[in-house]
């Protein structure tokens, strides 16, 4: 298999994790608190990465001992993101908590733009207004298919951009901290933060009581955050940056299509879609901008 291929298969992964991660929270929100999930899903990474750098790149470790405390600021933002992103999954759907948090990556691109100095292309500016139009146009879809309360909805719209928001915080402190820190080590440290933050809400007294089903799904959300973002770290050695984000992009396609699927065969452990033919051309046109926006133009060769 070539380099190229690997990197693809590695970024489809993290998109395949990551498309079904929504639909699976969903459930697990009937059943456990939110925090407890988030906690589960941190506490669960931490130890298998530790087990892993242990046995495999113990000077990795050292971070633990002084950490950095840019570090801390973006385990801290990770850990909202996370928050936010269940909080505002529990008052909304699957897909529409995977199409609004496609914020991040543009908010991304303007993070570049002003604190790194990064330039703009025509392509990009071109992404941002499509994106932002669809954004427009899938709001009001889903809060004319609403059956309850447009202030629920509101809500958890305002969760998920909280949590698009603090994923900025923390990628944009990981893009400078990994270039003086071991990655795997700094990922260690911003998942041992959240663990220990919410630990306090964690409801030990649910855990002990799920049933072997939920047991699975459970250990499956533990495991999204380690498997996702390590096939991203693999297919980033393969593949450009801006390739990998294109490629992960299609997980909201994923959540969308498997919903629609679900709702299909009406299955009555999860709560139907209800998008219409405009919110698909909304969520269809934000797809579109943020691709444009991620999109690097190659520099011109220089002439022989």
């Amino acid at each position: 298999m070539t380099d190229r291929n690997k990197g693809i298969l590695y970024a489809l992964s993290a998109a395949l994790i990551w498309g079904f991660l929504a639909i699976s929270l969903k459930v697990a929100l009937d059943y456990v608190p939110s925090l407890t999930i988030v906690w589960m899903r941190f506490t669960v990474a931490f130890i298998l990465l530790w087990i892993i750098l242990y046995f495999k790149e113990r000077a990795a470790l050292k971070v633990l001992r002084k950490p950095p405390w840019l570090a801390m600021v973006a385990a801290i933002g990770l850990a909202f993101n996370y928050i936010g992103y269940i909080k505002g999954l529990d008052l909304t759907s699957p897909s529409n908590a995977q199409i609004i948090i496609q914020l991040a990556p543009l908010l991304l691109i303007v993070v570049g733009l002003v604190i790194y100095k990064e330039k703009v292309s025509a392509r990009q500016i071109f992404g941002f207004i499509v994106a932002l139009f669809g954004f427009g146009i899938f709001y009001r879809d889903q809060i004319s298919q609403l059956l309850g309360s447009p202030d629920n909805y509101n809500a958890g719209v305002a969760w998920v951009v909280g949590a698009a928001l603090s994923w900025v915080v923390f990628a944009s402190l990981q893009k400078t901290l990994v270039k003086t820190f071991h990655a795997q080590g700094l990922n260690l440290l911003i998942y041992l933060v959240p663990a220990i933050l919410t630990l306090p809400w964690v409801d030990f007294g649910v855990i002990a009581n799920l049933s072997w089903k939920l047991w699975i799904l459970m250990i499956f959300l533990g495991l999204n955050t380690l498997l996702a973002y390590g096939a991203i770290a693999e297919a980033f050695r393969f593949l450009p940056a801006n390739k990998v984000g294109i490629i992960v992009t299609i997980n909201p396609i994923i959540t969308i299509v498997s919903m629609g699927l679900l709702t299909s065969l009406g299955v009555n452990w999860i709560e139907p879609q209800r998008i219409s033919f405009y919110g698909y051309l909304g969520a269809s046109l934000i797809l579109i901008g943020v691709i444009s926006a991620i999109i690097v133009q190659k520099k011109p060769s220089p002439s022989k």
